[in-house]
C-alpha cells in the first residue's frame, strides 16, 4: 500500500512538471518597469580594469578582444542567455561590465531576477573560479517589445557611453505565439537595437542571434541572406492597422511558406539587419537546435523542454510511444557550450572583417549547423534509448516504448492506441477516486507540440558553413582550447550520456542518489510492459478468432 502512494505521489509531481515546463513559453525577452537600475551609477571602472591590470594572465587573442570592454546582452536570463553570460564573465578576464536587459516577471523586479539567475547549478564552477565577478553584472530594466527598448533616459545614455560590445539575443521561442508579440519582440527590437548601437561612439561589435531556420523554406541554406516573406516596414504597417482579431485571421495568409510566427519573424528580423545596418559592424549568427551543453561548464547542462529535449523526456519517462519523424534524415542538433563559445569568438570576427573590409555587402553571416558530424534522428533515438535504459528516472510512468514513425498514418494510429487511450483510462479512474483527471490535457499538450517538431523532424536542409570553418582556422591553439566549436570534437555516444543524465538531473528534478531505486522501479515496469504486450497480443488474437469463426459460420 505505501509503494502505491509513493508512486502515485511520484506521478502528481511528475505531471506538474510536465505542466509547468510545456507552458514555459520561450527564451525570456526583457520588459521595462520603473524601478531604478545599477547602471545609473557612473562606471570610471573602465579606465582602470583593462588588460593591464591582470599581468600575470596572459591573454588570447579572443580575450585581449574582451578585455578593458563593457558588453550588452539582451535575452540574458534565456538558456543560451546564461550561457553566454557564466563564459564570459569565466574566461575573459577584464571585462569591464556586462549590461543584462531584464523584465519585470510575477512580481519580482529586475535585481531580484538578476540574483535569481546565479542561483542556478548552472554558475557554481564560476563562483569558484571567480568569486567576486557579481560587480561586473548590471541590470537593465527594458522591454524589447516596446519603443526604444523600454529603456529609461539615464539607462540608455549609460549604454551608449558605455558599451562596445553587443550580443542581441532576446526572443520568443514559441513557435504557436502571436503575430503581434511575435513581430514586437522578433522583428521590431532588433531595428531598435542597431538605432541604439548607432549612438555608441565605442561600438566593435555587434551579434544578432538569429536561427538556421529562418529560411526554412529553402532546401539549400547558405551563409546569406534571402528575401524575406514581406519587407518588415509593410508588415509593421500592418500591425499598426489591423486589430488583434483580423490579424489571427490573416496570419496563416502572412506565413506563406514558413512554418510558424517564429520562423516567419526571425526571417523578416534578418531583413531588418540587412536593410539598417548601414555601416556598423554587426553580424549574423544562425544556430541550428540548440541542446544542452557538452563540457562545460557543467556536462549535461539543460533547462527548457524545446525540441528533442522534450521528445527525450517524455520518452524516457513512458509518456510519449511514437514521434512522426523520418530517422534517416539528419538531426541538426549542436551542443550549448559550443553554440556560445562560437558566439563570442563570431563578435570577434565581426569586428575583424570591419576592421578589414566596411563594406556592407560583407556583412558575416554564420550557420552553426553538425553538418561536420552529422548525426541521424535514429541515431539520435537510439543512443538516448540506450543511455535511458542505463540511467532511468525514478519518476517514469511506464517502461520505455519510443519509435520514430515516418508513415503518418502508422503514427496517428500509435496515438490514438498508446497515448490517447491509456490516457483516457487512466483519467477514468482518477474520476472514479475523487481526483481531478489530467493525463489527456497534458497530451494534448504533447501533440502540439509534436505537431510543431514534425516540420523539422521530416525534411532535410542542406547548410553552407564555410565561414564558421574560416573563423575556427583562423584561431589560435589557446583560443581553441578556450573556446572550442569545432563540432568534429564530439564523440555523440559520449555527448548523449551526459545529455540524458542531465535532463534526468535538470529537468526532472531526479538526483542521482534516487538512481538504485529508479533501477529496481525500471526493472519492475519492464517485467509489467511485458507482460501487457502478451495479454495485448492475447486480446487481438481472440477478436481475431471470433471475427474469423464468425465469417466462416457466415460463409459455409
Amino acid at each position: 500500500m505505501l509503494s502505491v502512494q509513493v508512486e502515485r505521489k511520484t506521478f502528481l509531481e511528475f505531471v506538474t512538471m510536465v505542466e509547468v515546463l510545456m507552458e514555459s513559453g520561450g527564451q525570456e525577452v526583457a520588459v521595462a518597469d520603473s524601478c531604478e537600475s545599477r547602471a545609473e551609477v557612473p562606471s570610471d571602472l573602465s579606465l582602470t580594469i583593462t588588460e593591464a591590470t591582470v599581468p600575470q594572465i596572459k591573454l588570447s587573442k579572443i580575450q585581449q578582444f574582451y578585455a578593458g570592454q563593457s558588453v550588452f546582452v539582451t535575452g540574458g536570463t534565456g538558456f543560451l542567455g546564461k550561457l553566454l553570460i557564466e563564459k564570459l564573465l569565466r574566461t575573459c578576464p577584464g571585462i569591464v561590465s556586462i549590461y543584462l536587459l531584464v523584465r519585470q516577471k510575477k512580481g519580482k523586479d529586475v535585481h531580484q531576477r538578476t540574483e535569481e539567475i546565479f542561483d542556478d547549478m548552472l554558475f557554481q564552477r564560476l563562483k569558484e573560479e571567480v568569486p567576486k565577478f557579481r560587480h561586473q553584472i548590471v541590470p537593465i530594466s527594458g522591454d524589447c517589445s516596446a519603443p526604444g527598448l523600454g529603456l529609461s533616459p539615464a539607462d540608455r545614455a549609460t549604454l551608449i557611453r558605455e558599451v562596445s560590445i553587443v550580443f542581441h539575443g532576446a526572443a520568443t521561442v514559441r513557435f504557436d505565439e502571436k503575430l503581434r508579440l511575435a513581430v514586437a519582440i522578433n522583428v521590431q527590437s532588433p531595428k531598435e537595437i542597431l538605432e541604439l548601437c548607432r549612438e555608441m561612439p565605442k561600438l566593435k561589435s555587434v551579434l544578432h542571434v538569429s536561427t538556421a531556420y529562418a529560411n526554412c523554406p529553402q532546401e539549400v541554406i547558405e551563409e546569406k541572406f534571402y528575401e524575406p516573406p514581406i519587407e518588415y516596414k509593410k508588415l509593421l504597417t500592418i500591425m499598426e492597422c489591423v486589430n488583434d482579431k483580423l490579424l489571427d485571421e490573416i496570419t496563416p495568409d502572412l506565413l506563406g511558406k514558413w512554418p510558424n510566427t517564429y520562423a516567419y519573424t526571425k526571417a523578416i528580423a534578418e531583413h531588418v539587419i540587412r536593410e539598417e545596418a548601414g555601416n556598423l559592424p554587426v553580424g549574423m549568427f544562425r544556430p541550428a537546435i540548440v541542446i544542452s551543453t557538452y563540457q562545460e561548464p557543467i556536462r549535461g547542462w539543460i533547462d527548457n523542454m524545446y525540441g528533442p529535449t522534450g521528445v527525450a523526456a517524455g520518452a524516457g519517462t513512458g509518456l510519449l510511444r511514437s514521434l512522426h519523424c523520418d530517422g534517416s534524415i539528419q538531426a541538426n542538433v549542436v551542443p550549448g557550450d559550443m553554440t556560445v563559445n562560437a558566439m563570442i569568438v563570431a563578435a570577434w570576427d565581426v569586428a575583424q572583417v570591419k576592421r578589414k573590409n566596411s563594406n556592407i555587402a560583407d556583412l558575416p553571416i554564420y550557420n552553426f549547423c553538425s553538418k561536420d558530424n552529422p548525426i541521424t534522428w535514429d541515431e539520435l533515438k537510439e543512443m538516448s534509448e540506450k543511455h535511458g535504459i542505463e540511467y532511468p528516472s525514478i519518476k517514469a510512468m511506464w517502461y520505455y516504448s519510443f519509435r520514430n514513425t515516418k508513415n503518418r498514418l502508422l503514427h496517428l494510429f500509435y496515438v490514438y492506441l498508446l497515448h490517447l487511450l491509456p490516457a483516457l483510462i487512466i483519467d477514468a479512474a482518477t474520476i472514479c477516486v475523487g481526483k481531478q483527471p489530467r493525463l489527456l490535457k497534458i497530451y494534448k499538450k504533447i501533440h502540439k507540440f509534436m505537431t510543431v517538431l514534425n516540420y523539422f523532424t521530416t525534411q532535410e536542409w542542406k547548410f553552407s558553413t564555410d565561414r564558421v570553418r574560416s573563423m575556427l582556422g583562423k584561431l589560435e591553439m589557446d583560443d581553441r582550447q578556450n573556446f572550442s566549436f569545432n563540432i568534429q570534437d564530439i564523440s555523440w555516444d559520449t555527448y548523449f550520456e551526459t545529455y540524458i543524465q542531465g535532463i534526468r538531473l535538470y529537468l526532472l528534478k531526479d538526483p542521482v542518489e534516487t538512481l538504485p531505486q529508479a533501477k529496481i522501479r525500471w526493472q519492475r515496469m519492464y517485467w509489467i510492459h511485458q507482460g501487457f504486450k502478451l495479454l495485448l497480443f492475447y486480446v487481438l488474437l481472440r477478436i481475431s478468432w471470433l471475427v474469423l469463426s464468425t465469417v466462416f459460420s457466415i460463409i459455409f
